[in-house]
């Protein structure tokens, strides 16, 4: 988390010009890929430490058995941080010698899979190695985090000057090349957002949604033919049978599942960033919830078309985009007033009515009219586009102003207005859910405890 980091931050570069320390408790995602989320830091006191210099320092055992209670209840990994106060971005002969000694003692003392150690370089930048129980180690590719930058330090592109990539340009490409991003939702907003994230170059493309292609909303999803409508097949087949030509190998996986399910949720962790294009609450709330639970920064995308009057004399009160994003440790979608306790339980019991589900479903665009097909695909091309945008100034950034300002972005095309709210402007409160993986319950729904 970038609070997590900042701490850090200040904590290993004290005006001594010495290294120092701190231990991080760590959860692990499920899955091939080997990812760590940082749920606990434990700073340690500089005065704690037997040696310490501007070249190396001793661990004090204190702290070491303090992060062992923490980390043996949940088999959690531990990884020892410390500072490279001259900005040598490289494990020094010291560093190798005391992982050395210090890893065995950590796997004699909790059954993880990997124990490990950092370094963190005055810019702020880390990287990291793991160490199995037989001591082999493996170099840590990847660490991010995410705040209102995101921040993406390679292991093979690290030192303590290295620029992040202008946006735009090839080298936002090749390093995109290497993520995964997963969207929510591949119809309205969903599909023209999948489209981007597939032309733009993300490595890989998840995209869940268990809907299949009707007649009726041909008219705004992306790559959708009459053929498929008429056979039903469901969306996300058609995204990845259309997309994944446009590359030499396939990179876009479809997920035909509900995002209440165990399933999918297990499936979005694996991504590095979360694109929510959805009109249900709940699928919100899972996606805020994954948001905390494996601190993926969430970008959360919705259209409204407001009416006034009545019956014959409707007209359009406003046309309107809104555009969330969310950082763990932040403000999150239900702290801004997206989703309320009342209004999930209202959509739980509309969707138990399917005659009442199903007005609701036809009046999704434009209020008081009920409508199958809406001409709104111009409005969802300019809400994906500004959803898609918002990312690339977090990763890239271009804005002259800082990305804090930008919490939440309101466009009404009627009045040519475009709104911005800063993060400080919500309240956040804190979430029990962050950095807790794949902990059971599942992002403590209980109802994820088997497939569904």
């Amino acid at each position: 988390m970038a609070r997590d980091h900042g701490r850090l931050q200040a904590h290993l570069f004290p005006s001594d010009g010495k290294e120092a320390a701190a231990v991080l408790v760590c959860t692990r995602v499920p899955g091939q890929r080997v990812r760590l989320l940082v749920r606990d830091v434990f700073p340690v006191p500089h005065d704690e430490c037997a040696e310490r210099s501007d070249l190396k320092l001793t661990w004090p055992g204190a702290y070491l058995e303090k992060a062992i209670d923490v980390a043996q209840a949940g088999s959690d990994c531990i990884v020892l941080m410390h500072s490279h106060p001259s900005g040598f971005a490289a494990f020094s002969q010291a560093d190798d010698d005391s992982d050395q000694v210090v890893m065995p003692c950590l796997h004699d003392a909790v059954a993880a899979p990997w124990h490990g150690s950092a370094v963190m370089v005055p810019s702020g930048s880390i990287f990291a190695r793991l160490y199995s129980g037989e001591m082999a180690e493996q170099p840590v590719d990847l660490v991010s985090v995410a705040g209102d930058d995101l921040q993406y330090w390679w292991r093979d592109d690290l030192s303590d000057t290295a620029a992040r990539p202008m946006a735009f340009t090839s080298d936002m490409t090749c390093e995109l090349s290497r993520l995964t991003a997963v969207a929510i939702g591949s119809s309205g907003t969903g599909s023209p957002t999948i489209d981007q994230l597939s032309r733009l170059g993300f490595g890989k493309v998840l995209t869940i949604d268990h809907d299949l292609v009707e007649d009726r909303n041909l008219n705004r999803i992306l790559n959708a033919t009459m053929a498929d409508a008429v056979a039903k097949r469901p969306k996300v087949s058609v995204m990845a049978e259309r997309l994944n030509p446009i590359r030499s190998a396939p990179f876009l996986e479809g997920i035909d599942a509900n995002v209440m399910s165990r399933r999918a949720v297990l499936e979005a962790a694996r991504a590095d960033v979360i694109f929510c294009c959805v009109d249900s609450l709940r699928a919100r709330m899972v996606a805020d919830r994954l948001s905390a639970a494996f601190l993926l920064p969430l970008f959360d995308v919705g259209v409204l078309i407001p009416t006034r009057g009545q019956g014959a004399d409707l007209a359009i009160a406003e046309v309107t985009g809104r555009l969330d994003y969310v950082y763990p440790g932040g403000s999150t979608l239900g702290d801004r007033g997206v989703y309320t306790p009342a209004s999930l339980q209202a959509e739980y019991l509309g969707e138990a009515d399917p005659a009442a589900h199903a007005a609701q479903r036809r009046a999704g665009y434009i209020q008081d009219h009920p409508e199958e097909a809406p001409s709104v695909i111009a409005l969802n091309m300019r809400a994906a586009s500004a959803c898609v945008m918002e990312f690339i100034a977090r990763a890239y950034p271009f804005r002259h102003s800082h990305n804090a300002n930008y919490a939440r972005t309101r466009f009404m095309l009627a009045e040519c207005v475009e709104e911005h709210t800063k993060e400080s402007a919500f309240t956040s409160r804190h979430s029990a859910l962050l950095a807790m993986g794949s902990k059971e319950p599942l992002l403590g729904l209980p109802v994820l405890g088997e497939e569904g």
